[in-house]
């Protein structure tokens, strides 16, 4: 689920008297930011794609076959599975969090 910022409510804390309103609390250089956020992940991926591919050319030249599985040379498969992988830990911790939590009182007052 994406969350996109032109959805998003008006600023809940009005702005004080006398203070200038700062860049981002125009949604139009929000919308700014989060599409050049996207932007530069998708050039990250396809560049690092691009990457890849030549490092994997390269070594085929060379003779070395370094592939354990063929789902490695899947396009964007590095991308999917460190994001993956990421939001396991987040999870995982959240877990961890619940068996490792102590009562709110634990060291005295």
């Amino acid at each position: 689920m994406t969350v996109d910022p032109t959805d998003a409510p008006a600023p809940s804390a009005p702005i004080a008297q006398g203070e200038q309103p700062r860049w981002l609390d125009a949604f139009e250089n929000v919308r700014k930011v989060y599409r050049a956020l996207w932007a530069v992940c998708l050039l990250l991926l396809v560049g690092g794609e691009g990457l890849l591919r030549w490092a994997h050319h390269r070594s085929q030249q060379a003779g070395d076959t370094h592939q354990a599985f063929a789902f490695e040379s899947w396009p964007g498969f590095y991308a999917l599975f460190g994001f993956t992988v990421s939001v396991a830990l987040v999870l995982a911790a959240k877990e961890l969090r619940k068996l490792l939590r102590r009562p709110e009182d634990y060291y005295g007052d």
